[in-house]
């Protein structure tokens, strides 16, 4: 991730007020900053965890909260067994704790609604936690752009904020939510039972009302290349496409 300018955001001290179980191995915290802060949809924060022996370890994670949400912002994190950090919030930490955050970080992967639209947002495993954020502020808003979510999950049970995002589609206020699992049959007619290909991302475009005016993909290295390359093949200029990629 690209932090720019932000990037020398002091350290502070945040509190864990929450825990809310996602999904099998994601799990949301709800941390209180000690100094509040603004921040935009997309953006993300560092958070470090230091040892009794000094050694520090410092990991990113995406902010799912929308801005509007108030002061106490949602990190959605995944559990990685060889992780650092990740092992910690979902075996250690307990609501009360204390560690370290800085932030808000990144200033290209962000949206407003005052940005406008269309917009198409395309999201792989966890890297729909940004996306979120920006899908939460445009509900938050009550914008009336229009917006389309294609979210790929292996199975039905990883589809993370999955009741959140089937009720927003619900609506029927402009955003419209197209499901990709890629290990078990689609449980709704409108998703898919394979990975994001061109022809799924034209199909998705179409529930727009016109050509997408951002297009934002983030997940893995591996997904992002196959998303955004899928993207420009259903005709999304290259120009439009924004990316964030987490690990390998």
């Amino acid at each position: 991730m690209s932090d720019g300018p932000a990037a020398q955001s002091p350290w502070q001290t945040v509190t864990i007020r929450r825990i809310e179980k996602r999904t099998p191995r994601v799990t949301s915290f709800f941390l209180q900053p000690s100094r509040p802060f603004a921040y935009r949809a997309g953006q993300h924060v560092d958070v470090r965890l230091t040892a009794p022996d000094g050694y520090q370890a410092r990991r990113s994670y995406s902010i799912a909260s929308a801005p509007d949400a108030g002061e106490t912002i949602e990190l959605a994190i995944e559990r990685l067994d060889d992780g650092e950090i990740s092992p910690f919030f979902h075996d250690i930490a307990a609501i009360g704790d204390e560690v370290e955050l800085r932030g808000p970080l990144g200033g290209h992967f962000v949206w407003s609604d005052s940005d406008g639209g269309p917009l198409l947002l395309v999201g792989g495993g966890s890297g729909v936690v940004p996306l979120m954020a920006m899908i939460r502020h445009r509900a938050a808003r009550k914008s009336a752009v229009p917006a389309a979510l294609v979210f790929s999950a292996r199975v039905w049970d990883e589809v993370i904020f999955r009741d959140e995002l089937i009720g927003l589609d619900d609506r029927r206020d402009g955003f419209d939510l197209v499901l990709a699992l890629t290990r078990e049959l689609a449980r709704r007619p409108t998703d898919y039972s394979r990975r994001v290909d061109a022809a799924m991302m034209e199909q998705s475009m179409v529930r727009l009302p016109a050509p997408p005016r951002f297009a934002f993909v983030c997940g893995s290295n591996a997904f992002v290349s196959a998303a955004a390359q899928a993207l420009i093949d259903a005709g999304v200029p290259a120009g439009l496409i924004r990316t964030e990629r987490y690990g390998v």
